[in-house]
């Protein structure tokens, strides 16, 4: 695609004035060809209702032209369009990838969108140490090694590892710690590590460790058990009963993670289960990870079906939007046809660099991973419809409590942690009609310096003007769906009338807010809720809204509490050497084993410090002068 591929009508001059919905379209058809492209199509304030993809723009958007033949979600659509764009491009496959990009980025409300798109974990053996240690990894592949997953949940991961480590003995630690021990950890001690940093085991003997759980990893686990066992019987019949033992534990423990895999298709060595339940204009999409013959776990998914749109359609956009950010396996079994197989098989094969095959199977094992899901999908949606229906009761419960207009789509809870004003954090967590929106939470390092330690007014004060900056920055009209119709703020009557202050100077007053405090005698089941110029007032103890707002305030606190530990754990283990420009992994590891400890380099002179291993003079200086305050 370039500059010269691209037609974007100007509005100006983008068909008569008076014209809209179909007359509109059928304006626009005049002046468009048969290339391959995206449109787009906008209501009166500029809002982008629709984003499309055709392999022949005039012929597509041609059939909006038409007066009958629509579907009521269509017919709508129509209704409402005031303008076009179009941005044409070379292959039609190049179109769907830049729609679905433009569907994620502009989330028009008649396209279906997959609003929770995680990413998702992996394992990782890495490759850039003599004894590689073996880890959870989500995000970018910064880092050299081999990667296995994806896995459904971090859970999922942990408990694979956990086994893992019991068969096939890696090491955990990082390069820092592994550089650092002069003695096992507690992990060879409970027989989940070899013992490479102090050299109970060889690197060539490490290597085979690491090579055969590659292997376990890639599917290969009847040759790796018959190889233990073989091991095992040969320490009997030499009466080393310890090894032999060893042995038999780690042919237990693998045995004991290919059970907790759940299904182990024989016939399927990798794929992806994407199974369809569409009800009451709700969907479910469940996915199953099979990788290496091993079911990796699954995830659940609740796209929004964009008004109205059929399975095949809302299928093919999830299938697109999914595998934007993430590799696509060679096998994608459906539940559903979709609309355009060969194209969505072409794009995900680019994508992925070799051949994707998609199928939809109707018997034998493919068939019977499908119908699991399938079940999967439908009790998913069925919960979440449960579920929704109780939260609206109790968003309209908390709509009468503190006389809110409507029930609110956004609730954010405020919470501060810290010990005596160190490692301070504030978090907010978010709820709505579907309960906790854990991808919108958020914490924040409290960077105030002049503040009193303890200062949970000026705290919280920093917190709601870092927050409502921001959002003013990127959304100054309130259109996005980012904007909270409810606060709620862990404190009385001085929280709340610092947070008001705040937010009558940033604009925003107008914004609900109510503190939460848990009374006189602070006794759980009384709290008190405070509101600006209002007199305090409780609930009753038994009020369903009263437990849900109990719930967001622990919630927030949880969070808010986590991320204080995560913060002061991070500085407890704080190397100093970290700091200081130049030390890398390589020099860390050797001023370690040289010296013993951080604090003893600390401590060295020049003349010691070039002694260590790869520490040239200039070095040695910029250490010394680093813990010696010296420019």
């Amino acid at each position: 695609m370039s500059d010269s591929d691209n037609i974007d009508f100007d509005p100006e001059n983008a068909g008569p004035e008076r014209l809209t919905g179909h007359a509109l379209i059928a304006d626009y058809v005049t002046r468009l060809d048969g290339s391959p492209g995206v449109y787009r199509m906008l209501n009166e304030t500029g809002e982008v209702l629709y984003v499309g993809k055709a392999r022949n723009l005039k012929a597509r958007v041609s059939n909006y032209a038409r007066t009958t033949g629509h579907s009521a979600r269509i017919q709508r659509m129509i209704f409402e369009t005031r303008r076009m764009m179009f941005l044409t491009t070379r292959t039609e496959t190049e179109a769907l990838l830049l729609e679905q990009n433009l569907i994620k980025q502009l989330k028009p409300r008649y396209n279906v969108l997959l609003r929770d798109d995680k990413s998702f974990p992996h394992i990782q053996i890495t490759g850039d140490h003599d004894f590689p240690m073996i880890r959870k990894h989500r995000g970018k592949r910064g880092t050299t090694g081999a990667y296995f997953g994806p896995f459904a949940s971090a859970s999922a991961v942990n408990r694979t590892l956990n086994h893992l480590q019991r068969v096939f003995l890696l090491r955990d630690c990082s390069d820092a710690m592994f550089g650092a021990r002069t003695r096992p950890c507690l992990q060879y001690q409970i027989k989940r590590c070899s013992g490479p940093c102090v050299g109970r085991i060889s690197e060539a003997e490490y290597a085979g460790l690491v090579e055969d759980a590659k292997r376990f990893l890639e599917g290969k686990t009847t040759t790796i058990q018959k190889e233990l066992a073989a091991q095992m019987q040969d320490a009997s019949d030499t009466m080393e009963f310890e090894r032999a033992a060893a042995l038999r534990d780690r042919i237990k423990a693998l045995t004991n993670v290919q059970e907790s895999q759940g299904i182990n298709p024989r016939g399927v060595a990798e794929a992806d289960v994407v199974a369809l339940h569409m009800e009451g204009g709700q969907a479910c999409v469940q996915v199953f990870f099979i990788r290496a013959h091993q079911s990796w776990g699954n995830h659940a998914f609740y796209p929004r079906t964009g008004s109205g749109a059929d399975e095949a359609e809302v299928l093919q956009a999830f299938l697109a939007q999914f595998y934007d950010h993430k590799p696509p396996p060679k096998l994608i079994l459906l539940s559903h046809p979709i609309e355009d197989e060969d194209l969505m098989t072409d794009a995900l094969s680019q994508k992925a660099g070799r051949k994707v095959e998609i199928a939809m199977p109707k018997r034998g094992e493919k068939a019977e991973l499908v119908e699991n899901a399938a079940r999967n999908a439908r009790e998913s949606l069925g919960r979440r419809m449960s579920e929704s229906a109780a939260q609206a009761k109790l968003l309209a419960g908390v709509a009468s409590a503190f006389g809110l207009g409507a029930p609110p789509n956004r609730i954010e809870i405020y919470d501060n942690s810290h010990i005596q004003g160190a490692h301070a954090v504030g978090g907010m967590v978010v709820a709505g009609p579907e309960g906790f929106i854990k991808g919108q939470y958020r914490k924040w390092n409290i960077k105030d310096n002049d503040l009193t330690p303890g200062d949970d007014f000026g705290m919280m004060k920093e917190v709601l003007t870092r927050r409502f900056a921001r959002l003013i920055k990127e959304d100054p009209n309130r259109e996005s769906e980012s904007w909270p119709d409810l606060l709620l703020i862990d404190g009385g009557a001085g929280q709340v009338s610092a947070v008001r202050e705040v937010m009558e100077a940033m604009g925003v007053g107008d914004i609900a807010m109510v503190g939460v405090a848990k009374g006189i005698d602070r006794d759980l089941g009384k709290e008190e809720f405070h509101r600006t110029g209002q007199r305090p007032f409780a609930l009753q103890r038994n009020d369903p809204v009263l437990y849900y707002i109990q719930r967001l305030r622990d919630e927030a606190h949880r969070w808010a509490i986590g991320a204080h530990r995560a913060k002061r754990a991070k500085a407890t283990m704080a190397n100093p050497l970290d700091e200081i420009p130049g030390i890398g992994a390589t020099r860390k590891r050797a001023l370690l084993a040289h010296f013993g400890s951080a604090k003893a380099v600390s401590r060295a002179g020049l003349v010691d410090l070039m002694d260590a291993p790869g520490i040239s003079e200039a070095m040695a200086e910029t250490i010394y002068n680093f813990f010696n305050d010296r420019d």
